[in-house]
């Protein structure tokens, strides 16, 4: 099936299912903004606590905060959003349509990635296990000849972004024949600047109003807090600050579902260094957060680092981690190297200090930052993308199944009465409240066995309960697996240890130092 075709069962899937709404769809919708359905928003807070735990429990020198979306704005004229927060927009003249400019041209590149590895997919089926990868790389003729396109183009391209020079970067799209997706049309507008920021006014009059803006990110809030939290809490460097909450950016093309929204939520953790050290830490950090994500089992091969061609105004490294989703691979998360520009800017422009006095140097120093940064909206369809599963059973019967890690699971049990009598569902709803206390459980008891066993599936429940009418004899019952779908019987007073096993948070978090 080709992938196009699964990311569309897969926003289907979200819809059917609770997961993800269309926001304000009985006025026909608002464009790329989403409501998080009754297992979204479950699954949706799994994920922030799996990150929130991760970095305040396992790392006692980061804290959190929670700043507000509205904030002074001189600190977007400070941080340099108000001058230099801009995306390169394009238009195609005949669809009418906006693209951003270097998006069309990464995925350029991306399609060439794709040719060269078909290429070496149809060899090493050819070859089988003779098949040589390195060799058949540097030698066959149409890989290299695609690989020398790629990287003549991607020179070009990496340093018309670091140059913002925008009449290159259309003539990049012009020299490579990018047409538009809509009109397959090639006729291009120039290439211009296009402010991500929305703005509104603060005040009770429209003569005494303020302009202000909508946090493009939750980052600002840390850094002009940095010194509250710093002597409040006694913190000594290194140590780091994490915040999670709503940031909001007039992205020029919105799309591939909650992937790129103009209403999303971040997951940011700045970590304050001393000048000299912040290379070291990088690579640190960039280590502990991909570790982080392959703890969850979706398979290591679908994440990748991928270094930035063009680093942000404010940056000395940067590094994305991507996911493959079933559009290719998508940055989830940003590590970058801030060095001391977002301090020293607030310094500047509020002119307070905002340095850090170190006692074991004796002295002063405004501190470099280390950036962790992860969209939440971003890590729940990576999650949702790789766990969306499809199988053709031996009885060739068709399930479809969400194989998400346990502990993030909306959902951690169904208890289910074999029938609707002779005392099953009592006894069924005996076990939901024995046990709702420490798991979210759900009581199903309409549709066959198996219509339940699949509803449950699709949500990912991780564990079926079933009662049936031996449990009232020998007090067992039936755990059905998800993945497996395996059955076996436990006792009634084993089944809090077996659920609290498979789904603890804390097993998942131990699993990042393994």
């Amino acid at each position: 099936m080709a992938q196009e075709d699964v990311f569309k069962k897969i926003v289907s899937h979200c819809k059917e299912y609770g997961f993800v709404f269309p926001s304000s769809e009985v006025y026909d919708g608002l464009g790329a903004v989403y409501d998080y359905g009754q297992y979204g928003v479950e699954l949706k807070n799994n994920i922030r606590k799996y990150w929130w735990d991760s970095m305040t429990l396992l790392h006692e020198n980061v804290v959190g905060i929670d700043s507000a979306i509205f904030m002074h704005p001189s600190i977007w004229k400070a941080s340099g959003h108000v001058d230099a927060f801009n995306d390169p927009l394009i238009d195609n003249k005949d669809s009418k349509k906006r693209y951003r400019a270097d998006v069309l041209v990464e995925e350029y590149l991306a399609k060439i990635d794709e040719k060269i590895e078909k290429e070496v997919e149809k060899a090493a089926r050819r070859y089988g296990g003779a098949f040589d990868e390195a060799q058949f790389r540097s030698t066959n003729t149409r890989v290299l000849e695609q690989q020398s396109r790629r990287e003549a183009v991607h020179a070009r391209f990496a340093k018309a972004l670091n140059e913002s020079d925008f009449e290159e970067l259309r003539q990049i799209i012009l020299d490579a024949e990018i047409v538009c997706p809509v009109s397959g049309t090639r006729n291009w507008t120039e290439v211009r600047q296009f402010n991500l920021m929305f703005a509104t006014d603060m005040g009770s009059t429209s003569e005494g109003a303020m302009k202000i803006y909508l946090r493009p990110e939750t980052a600002q809030g840390i850094f002009v807090n940095f010194l509250n939290v710093q002597k409040t809490g006694r913190m000594k460097i290194p140590f780091g600050i994490a915040q999670t909450g709503k940031a909001f950016r007039n992205e020029i093309v919105a799309r591939q579902f909650i992937f790129r929204m103009r209403e999303f939520e971040q997951m940011e953790m700045q970590f304050f260094v001393r000048p000299g050290e912040e290379m070291e830490w990088f690579n640190k950090w960039k280590a502990v957060r991909l570790a982080w994500h392959k703890a969850l089992g979706l398979g290591d091969a679908k994440y990748r680092y991928h270094d930035h061609d063009k680093l942000a105004h404010y940056a000395n490294a940067a590094t994305d981690i991507e996911f493959e989703m079933p559009f290719g691979f998508k940055e989830v998360e940003g590590i970058h190297s801030r060095t001391d520009f977002d301090l020293s800017q607030h310094e500047k422009y509020s002119g307070k200090k905002m340095q850090y006095f170190d006692p074991e140097l004796g002295q002063s120093y405004t501190p470099y930052v280390i950036e962790t940064s992860i969209g939440l909206d971003r890590m729940f369809l990576s999650i949702i993308s790789g766990s969306y599963t499809e199988e053709t059973l031996g009885s060739g019967e068709s399930r479809v199944v969400l194989k998400l890690p346990p502990a993030l699971a909306p959902v951690k049990l169904a208890v289910l009465p074999l029938v609707k009598k002779d005392g099953l569902p009592e006894k069924a709803e005996d076990i939901v409240n024995m046990l709702r206390f420490d798991f979210r459980c759900q009581y199903d008891e309409k549709d066959s066995i198996g219509k339940r066993y699949r509803r449950q599936d699709a949500i990912g429940t991780p564990y079926c309960i079933t009662i049936d009418h031996d449990t009232l004899n020998d007090g067992k019952v039936t755990i059905r697996f998800r993945d497996t779908m395996e059955q076996e019987r436990a006792s009634i007073g084993k089944l809090h240890e077996i659920i609290a096993e498979k789904v603890s948070m804390k097993n998942l978090l131990k699993k990042i130092n393994d």
